[in-house]
């Protein structure tokens, strides 16, 4: 085993502190004790657009977010056909409500930005996250390797959590490493990087958890100059971009900064919880354990059904630009609008008996990856993460289950991020 593996399957408080949805939503302030699918689901029978946040319209506490959101008027979208046209309307319906704080802009990177502009960084990047490559550099660099590692590790126990000892690990220690980080600085980085924003934390600790998330890359930046290699970084270093109203030129040091920030920070969270989720779906359901084991094309079919039934960010957000229309009401200029693609997903013109894990269900483009211009930049990377690891575990573990002894696993968090409570197994 190498030492970067060895690194990643050691033990550490760090993945209990990090990697526990319940917490991470407390921590936040927007927790939900229950299933949020149920009031979603009335919601959107109620009406495809509707006066009112996603929480106000639940009867939950206030939380948005998007700081300074609540200040603002509050509108949702519910059926599938309003939360598509809100996703592709990149004209009047705008992602930069990330700054209603008063903080700088562009520190979250294409997610806050709208076209031209958008599509322009966007680019440079994005042919680092196709899907053939994801099939081929990413699985060959980082995925393969380090997922037969770690679930071979798995195999002196009898017993394992696989939300902590593996869904937590495959995630985070590849992106860090495709970035340049490795061993024990792949933990370290991911918990300065969620401290920047955790709400546990004063304001004297964010500072310090975004001065070490600076100081870490720009530390790659300055290695990648002289010594480029297989790596975002020295990717980014090569990438050109031509933003609207500006000469043809390569992306500046803080702005390949924001970039390697985006990508770990998404990269290293949402995979870790839709894996939980597609292998508690899986487990949850024995015939479609041994359907998926021995039809091993199924295991991208559940991942799809996954993302369709409880992706785990099953709401986003735009802010109107200028008043308009949607399904026949008017978000008026200024306003926030809540985009519920959670109840799109379950929405009965669309699917049938939508509340249910079908492993056999017909594929139709589901919004838990988002559409349009914003559609997730590695969604192809994640999924190969995911058909990588279930693989591993199938050929390793065929008989696994969950462990009866321990408590029963369920679904939990908030409304802005969703996963399992654990995965406590038998591997025998």
């Amino acid at each position: 085993m190498t030492a970067t593996v060895a690194s990643a399957a050691r033990d550490d408080d760090l993945y209990e502190a990090l990697y526990d949805v319940r917490k991470e939503a407390e921590e936040i302030g927007n927790y939900i004790d229950h299933d949020p699918y149920p009031a979603m689901n009335a919601l959107r029978e109620r009406g495809a657009v509707q006066k009112g946040f996603m929480r106000q319209l639940m009867d939950l506490p206030p939380f948005h977010r998007h700081k300074g959101s609540l200040e603002r008027q509050g509108y949702t979208c519910f059926t599938f056909d309003a939360c598509e046209k809100a996703f592709r309307d990149n004209v009047n319906l705008s992602n930069n409500v990330y700054h209603f704080d008063g903080s700088p802009p562009k520190t979250m990177g294409i997610l806050e930005m709208d076209n031209p502009e958008h599509h322009a960084f966007r680019r440079a990047v994005q042919s680092l996250f196709i899907k053939p490559k994801a099939q081929k550099w990413w699985r060959e660099h980082f995925i393969d390797k380090l997922v037969d590692d770690l679930v071979v590790d798995l195999e002196s126990r009898d017993r394992a959590e696989l939300n902590l000892q593996l869904c937590a690990r495959v995630p985070v220690h590849t992106i860090t490493r495709a970035v340049g980080l490795n061993g024990d600085d792949a933990l370290l980085f991911r918990n300065a990087l969620v401290g920047t924003s955790a709400s546990r934390h004063g304001m004297e600790v964010r500072m310090q958890s975004h001065a070490t998330v600076q100081r870490m890359l720009m530390e790659q930046i300055a290695k990648r100059k002289g010594d480029p290699g297989e790596d975002i970084i020295s990717w980014l270093l090569a990438a050109e971009i031509d933003p609207p109203g500006e000469e043809r030129r390569h992306l500046t040091d803080q702005e390949i900064v924001i970039f390697a920030r985006l990508i770990l920070l998404a990269g290293g969270g949402t995979t870790w919880r839709q894996l939980g989720i597609v292998l508690f779906a899986l487990l949850d359901n024995r015939d479609y354990f041994e359907a998926a084991k021995a039809d091993r094309k199924l295991i991208d079919a559940a991942i799809e059904e996954s993302l369709r039934w409880n992706p785990t960010n099953p709401t986003f957000s735009r802010v109107a630009l200028v008043d308009t229309d949607l399904c026949g009401v008017t978000i008026p200029q200024g306003a926030v609008l809540d985009i519920c693609l959670g109840a799109a997903n379950r929405d009965p013109e669309r699917w049938e008996n939508p509340d249910v894990f079908d492993l056999y269900r017909p594929f139709q483009q589901h919004l838990g990856t988002g559409i349009g211009a914003h559609m997730c930049l590695g969604r192809f990377v994640a999924q190969a993460e995911m058909g990588v690891t279930i693989n591993k575990l199938f050929d390793h573990f065929p008989n696994m289950r969950f462990d009866p002894d321990a408590e029963t696993p369920h679904i939990t968090g908030g409304l802005e991020q969703r996963g399992v409570s654990a995965l406590p197994v038998l591997l025998r």
